[in-house]
């Protein structure tokens, strides 16, 4: 029988984020086939009362926790030495965790100290006659795969957007601890971090809705002139005012290298479709693209897709949005901003 061991971390103010929810309604679903519903929760942090306290019903079998300010902020030394002790303390063979930048970092190094294996972007988990399976997108999803392993522990990172959060009433849980070990040397000090500002950070994987700028934007528009600082304006007006996630098509990063004028504020961690990002926003709004591949596979996971384009057969007319809107981007989105400004 397995030994089902769910591994999250507390954010900065002692909660646990979405992703660790997520990851916690999965796990809940593999231990009702497998353990007849038993597993163990793994905390790590500088503290994890508030935590403990957050899942308190969710009907884990034991609570583990590693509170040390060493783990107040993310290393590897430190953060791999935790989940090892916590993974040895609970005899997990099957660990699953939230594929957060954290865990990516540390757990498939820590599966190699147990003698393991991980996989990372696990989408679904399932478990039937007593074997655990997992799916898996290969090649920019466009593939799906299931794979099972025979090597124990398997750690298993889910991505988050994958499965529902774990809703349930906050109580009082008592964790019991588990020490790092003694022999840990830590050789690295953080002194401090330093964040963009607020209106400068556009890549928000929790915001309810993806806004695309496409390479439309910088290109002559109907006076046969460019637009690009009045572009960037309108933008950056609608995602200060709405904070949605910022994402651009390929075409539009790579622009520069051509010569073009491109929007200052996009970069290639911007860009979504075949050789960028998948994200999992609820809506998603276009603006400017050709709803064509490489594109569009970028928004197999939005649930509702409109977009905004001039061009009437465009690929987003062709069955790849929910609503297009024959339209000049420009004028819709200043008579958009006006609208939210006005209503503060």
């Amino acid at each position: 029988m397995e030994t089902i061991l769910l591994l999250v971390h507390p954010e900065a103010d002692g909660t646990l984020a979405r992703p660790a929810l997520e990851a916690l309604t999965a796990t809940q679903a593999v231990a009702a086939s497998l353990t007849d519903g038993r597993y163990t929760v793994g905390l790590l942090g500088s503290g994890t009362d508030a935590a403990a306290n957050q899942i308190a019903s969710a009907g884990a079998a034991k609570l583990l926790a590693i509170a040390d300010e060493r783990l107040a902020q993310a290393r590897y030394a430190t953060d791999a030495a935790a989940a090892e002790a916590l993974c040895r303390a609970a005899g997990a063979t099957v660990v699953i965790a939230p594929a957060t930048a954290r865990f990516n970092r540390v757990l498939p190094g820590v599966s190699h100290r147990l003698g393991g294996r991980a996989d990372t972007h696990v989408s679904q988990l399932e478990a039937a006659d007593g074997a655990l399976s997992v799916t898996r997108w290969l090649y920019r999803q466009r593939l799906r795969s299931r794979l099972t392993r025979a090597q124990r522990p398997w750690m298993l990172l889910v991505d988050p957007g994958c499965h529902p959060a774990w809703q349930g009433e906050a109580g009082s849980a008592t964790a019991e601890p588990v020490a790092l070990p003694a022999e840990l040397v830590v050789r690295t000090e953080v002194t401090g971090m330093k964040a963009p500002a607020a209106d400068a950070q556009t890549i928000r994987p929790d915001a309810g809705l993806l806004f695309v700028a496409g390479a439309g934007w910088t290109k002559k528009q109907a006076d046969g002139q460019t637009h690009v600082p009045d572009a960037e304006q309108l933008i950056l007006g609608f995602l200060k005012q709405t904070r949605a996630s910022l994402g651009s098509s390929k075409s539009l990063v790579d622009l520069g290298g051509e010569g073009q004028a491109v929007l200052s504020f996009l970069t290639h961690l911007n860009q979504i479709g075949q050789t960028g990002a998948t994200p999992r926003h609820p809506k998603g709004l276009s603006t400017c693209c050709h709803g064509e591949e490489p594109h569009t596979v970028g928004w197999r996971f939005i649930t509702e897709r409109r977009a905004i384009n001039t061009d009437g057969n465009c690929g987003w007319a062709r069955g790849k949005a929910d609503v297009l809107y024959i339209a000049d981007a420009f004028a819709v989105m200043a008579k958009v901003n006006e609208l939210l400004a006005a209503q503060g």
